[in-house]
């Protein structure tokens, strides 16, 4: 018996099974399987296309003013553990010998990217951090 299957594609599949296995379809004529299961999408003419980024409208990060010296406003530096690779071993070649897996980098995840450490991620440059003590404090505290 042969059964024809509609696919993703709006092709059709055809699929040979024995008479002896228990298929639950119809037996009907190849054509009115055929309509029973296209139905109306059988009379289309050409595929849909669907472009998704074209409706949407990208706003754009904007870099902070003034930025990160060190990450240059991204808020993130390549990993100094796996050098950006994602993977600790073998770090030096771009691809993995044959037949090796990669050991997946624990700081960044295999991502190859890490936050930076002087804006820590915000991506905004940071002023000097501290505080300032007065002599005249200093010495009455001492007393």
């Amino acid at each position: 018996m042969t059964t024809f299957v509609p696919t993703v594609n709006n092709l059709i599949a055809v699929v040979s099974a024995s008479k002896e296995s228990n298929d639950p379809s119809p037996d009907l004529s190849s054509d009115a399987y055929l309509r029973l299961m296209l139905g109306p999408w059988k009379d289309l003419k050409r595929p849909w296309l669907v472009q998704s980024e074209s409706n949407v409208r990208r706003i754009g990060r904007k870099l902070p003013d003034p930025p990160c010296t060190m990450c240059k406003g991204t808020g993130q530096i390549t990993c100094k553990q796996c050098r950006g690779r994602g993977r600790t071993n073998f770090i030096e070649l771009v691809m993995l010998p044959k037949g090796e897996w990669p050991n997946w980098c624990r700081d960044c995840k295999g991502s190859g990217l890490g936050f930076c450490d002087r804006c820590l991620g915000t991506g905004e440059k940071r002023g000097i951090m501290g505080f300032h003590i007065d002599q005249d404090e200093q010495n009455e505290n001492a007393n």
